[in-house]
């Protein structure tokens, strides 16, 4: 295992290269990202069996399909502090001709990204299809998705959710980020989605929770679980509560800042709530 404060260092590092590639283009959806940075360094530092050379054909190691691809700032942060691609590029964020779009994209060829994502509600589908392959070459590898929670008010969702489990597909986990929140306000005034565990389980899946998924060693614990949980004959669930814009106070348990970047002034602020810890690009 990852020394656990190098770990702690890195996501508090990836909280500043979140802030300051919005910050950058006044651009941007750091909420969400901010929210999930523990989940992303727990999984490409600690989790993932993955090859130090980006193949897009992806076999012998497992995989990662991002299904809120607006999160792309943490996305992009921690695949470049992988060794993805320069940490320099993260700079060119939401630029004419980047590699780093807005929504992750691959026509650019971005090390890393396996699929376009943005358009919400496809990711557990696009996950169900490789670890279908995986299967199929017989490759015991995993599949990972995140998705957001009010993703789960898409219809397609469950299509996908009842196939994986009529299917078998235990080579799955898909994680849901409950922060509650979304582009319009908070889930259960937008749509509720009610119990989501309890719909998981009724459509066949072994699901647990991670109470505290912005506490690291909680989301390691919990994910390593998960992984035991595979290849049982059922897909896996993790349902991840985090808090929106975490570690930065005026923008916590708030949608506000879902696709909001912060001026000069709330730059600083923010920054100084996370001190450098290794290298700003």
């Amino acid at each position: 295992m990852a020394d656990l404060q190098h770990l702690e260092d890195l996501v508090v590092q990836v909280r500043r290269d979140i802030l300051r590639q919005v910050h950058a283009v006044n651009s941007g959806h750091p909420g969400g990202s901010l929210g999930c940075t523990e989940f992303f360094v727990a999984l490409y530092q600690e989790l993932m069996d993955r090859k130090d050379d980006f193949n897009m054909d992806g076999i012998g190691e497992d995989l990662f399909f991002l299904s809120n691809g607006h999160i792309s700032p943490v996305f992009y942060s921690v695949l470049a502090r992988s060794g993805y691609f320069p940490v320099e590029e993260l700079k060119t964020f939401r630029h004419i001709d980047s590699r780093l779009q807005g929504h992750p994209t691959t026509h650019e060829g971005l090390p890393g990204v396996r699929v376009a994502s943005g358009s919400l509600g496809q990711g557990i589908s696009v996950s169900i299809g490789a670890a279908e392959a995986k299967k199929l070459n017989n490759d015991n590898h995993l599949i990972y998705t995140l998705c957001g929670d009010g993703e789960l008010q898409e219809g397609q969702n469950w299509e996908a959710i009842m196939y994986a489990a009529g299917n078998q597909v235990d080579n799955l986990i898909v994680t849901i980020d409950l922060n509650g929140q979304q582009i319009d306000g908070a889930t259960h005034n937008v749509l509720p989605l009610g119990n989501v565990k309890g719909k998981f389980e009724a459509f066949g899946w072994d699901v647990l929770e991670i109470e505290e998924g912005n506490k690291l060693s909680a989301v390691l614990e919990g994910m390593k679980k998960a992984k035991a949980k595979t290849g049982h004959g059922k897909p896996v669930c993790v349902l991840l509560h985090t808090v929106m814009g975490n570690g930065v106070d005026f923008m916590m348990h708030t949608h506000a800042w879902h696709g909001k970047a912060p001026n000069d002034e709330q730059l600083e602020k923010a920054l100084a709530q996370n001190p450098e810890t290794l290298q700003d690009y």
